[in-house]
């Protein structure tokens, strides 16, 4: 009974449009004949039915219905539903002409009628839609006004679209616009004005009461936004902005979301074009296992496989937390995605064996690894055991079973290491280029990368914390500077380089301009609407045990050159010993095993000769930026 009362609740609005189009057919047809005649002395009758009306009316019906007219809704009737009665207008033109010819060869219908029809059908057609919609804007717009008033930078396509998703959900009302195009100032956008530039936005603001700022300008690179949002903070009012359409199209923010402006909106970051063809090419319907699936570059990784193409994949994790949520947010997203969840240390041989066993994966990302650079000079042992002991277990069980393709995640304190974290993942480096012999079987890719905004590892969530609990920020100094990329970013372009990469290769990823972490504990603070200094203090804590003031992303014998991808350099490997290296973790093992912390320091030393552990007094004078190459091999093509 319920079904079809909600059948005929929707069939009736249907019926009444199509209803309303014919008595417009037919109301048209009987204005246009008495107009041909109004001037005549003695005009001929005109009856009010006939056979004739009947076959306009049958004809214009006909084409109304194919072209699905009455579907669309008055509420929301716009430039394209006009369009659409124009087609059905002159569509209805050549179904009318086809009727009359055969049944009377148009018999007495005035030529006049047939060519002024389509454009009377119009405008019957268009004006009752479009003062419909007009008296809900007005009704709406009465109601909205008590809704909290924004103000929105930006007049473009983004700034249109909000405001009609905002006059949609009538939780905001839409005041004004600012936009630096002076062109622009004085008109009217969706009824909405645009008020003036940009650096008005103080004054605009308290002359408008708004409440809010939306920043539309989803497409701004890092320089106009760190701007823009030093305007809206000179406002004292809270501000918001459009997501990027990448960010919709990937199912991270909806249509006419709002959201805050995170710090990686201000760090200069391009967005990323990988070779989405390339990557579904190589994923396509294949099998992938990820280490240390839970964390957040393993978890993110799991989640671009799944997006472009890959059938099933393994997670193995050590963190049984880890683990169940990086499961059930995959199950969530893709339902149809084979998920094998496998619990236990990617540095236990039966383990690694077992998941490869039970997936038969077709790529390896081994993305498990400890990253936390002081507690590391302080646990030797932890560390070689998992970024290079691990590391060399399930590269020889990849081996063993004939995948097809191992990649380490590595790091850029790999390149002239001087803590343990980046000896550790040198070493590891060296592992899987020695088991690369001759190009063949299994091909072990190597890709580095500086820091992961958001990460596990990162700055962020500390700095986040702390300005929530009112500060201090602590930074180790106010020198220190470092590479940083969006964690989506880094696994765009970890597929990128797998897909396409070469045997026993080492890609390093094009991080943009190091970024001073004093900087961006300021923006930050200011981000939270705080003033750094005077609402939350900085506090310099001096470096770290292993840390320096710069990080490299090049090692000065390896020779970089271009690949296919603008933010992909491949690096020309240093020659590696295999029985070196074997005879290297040979001695590691025993000293693990003995927890020999002395004798791992001095293996460690001997096997990365560039190992040089950091002596923080002399760190000031031996810091030094490497460019990244492409940029100048770029201005060359």
């Amino acid at each position: 009974m319920v079904a079809w009362r909600d059948r005929i609740a929707g069939t009736f609005p249907r019926l009444m449009v199509a209803g309303h189009d014919l008595l417009v057919v037919w109301l048209c047809w009987q204005l246009l004949h008495r107009l041909r005649y109004a001037m005549v002395p003695d005009p001929p009758s005109f009856p009010l039915w006939s056979n004739e009306i009947a076959i306009v009316l049958l004809g214009q019906g006909l084409v109304f219905w194919w072209m699905g007219l009455y579907r669309g809704l008055w509420r929301f009737a716009s430039l394209p539903d006009l369009w659409n009665i124009l087609k059905a207008s002159a569509l209805g033109l050549l179904a009318v002409i086809v009727g009359l010819f055969f049944y009377n060869r148009f018999g007495s219908v005035p030529r006049a009628v047939l060519a002024f029809y389509p454009f009377a059908l119009v405008g019957f057609l268009g004006l009752p839609r479009l003062v419909y919609r007009a008296w809900k804007d007005s009704q709406e717009n009465r109601s909205r006004q008590s809704g909290s008033r924004v103000l929105i930078l930006g007049a473009g396509r983004a700034g249109e679209a909000m405001v009609r998703e905002l006059r949609r959900t009538g939780i905001y009302y839409p005041v004004g616009f600012l936009d630096d195009a002076s062109r622009l100032h004085g008109s009217k956008l969706q009824g909405v004005p645009v008020l003036g530039p940009l650096e008005n936005a103080a004054s605009i603001a308290r002359e408008t009461a708004a409440k809010m700022l939306v920043i539309a300008m989803p497409s701004l690179d890092a320089p106009t936004m760190q701007r823009v949002v030093a305007i809206c903070e000179s406002t004292s009012l809270p501000f918001r902005m459009v997501p990027r359409l990448v960010n919709v199209l990937e199912g991270q923010s909806m249509p006419g979301d709002l959201k805050e402006v995170a710090i990686e909106d201000l760090l200069g970051r391009k967005s990323v074009t990988p070779d989405w063809k390339l990557i579904r090419g190589w994923l396509g319907a294949r099998t992938v296992l990820v280490t240390g699936a839970g964390g957040s570059i393993g978890s993110e990784l799991c989640r671009q496989c799944a997006r472009h193409g890959a059938q099933r994949i393994a997670l193995l994790e050590i963190d049984e937390l880890a683990l169940i949520t990086i499961q059930a947010d995959l199950q969530r997203a893709f339902p149809d995605l084979e998920i094998i969840p496998v619990l236990g240390n990617c540095g236990d041989p039966a383990v690694v064996n077992y998941a490869l066993r039970l997936a038969e994966p077709d790529a390896v990302f081994h993305a498990a690894a400890y990253k936390q650079v002081p507690l590391l000079e302080q646990h030797l042992r932890e560390a070689v055991g998992n970024n290079v002991l691990a590391t060399e277990t399930v590269a020889r069980a990849c081996r063993d079973s004939g995948v097809a393709t191992f990649v380490l995640i590595s790091t850029d304190k790999a390149v002239d290491p001087v803590n343990v974290l980046g000896a550790s993942k040198r070493l590891a480096e060296m592992v899987c280029q020695a088991m690369d012999v001759g190009g063949i079987g299994t091909r072990y890719v190597t890709v580095r990368f500086g820091n992961v905004l958001d990460s596990a590892g990162s700055v962020v969530p500390l700095f986040r914390e702390q300005i929530r609990k009112g500060g201090p920020v602590t930074v180790t100094d106010p020198e220190v500077t470092r590479y940083f990329m969006t964690i989506p970013e880094a696994c765009q372009l970890i597929l990128q380089a797998a897909a396409s990469a070469a045997h026993a290769s080492i890609y390093t990823l094009d991080m943009g301009e190091p970024v001073p972490i004093r900087l961006l504990a300021e923006q930050m603070i200011r981000l939270a609407g705080k003033t750094p200094g005077r609402d939350i203090a900085i506090v310099y804590t001096g470096l770290r045990p292993g840390e320096k003031l710069h990080e490299n992303l090049f090692h000065a014998d390896e020779n970089y050159r271009p690949t296919s991808h603008s933010k992909i350099m491949q690096a020309e490997a240093r020659e590696v010993a295999p029985e070196f290296i074997e005879l290297a973790l040979q001695r590691l093992r025993s000293a693990f095993g003995r927890y020999d912390t002395n004798e791992l320091g001095e293996i460690l030393r001997v096997a990365v000769p560039e190992f040089t552990p950091l002596v923080q007094e002399q760190e000031a004078s031996a810091a030094n930026i490497v460019a990244f190459p492409a940029r100048e091999a770029n201005r060359h093509r």
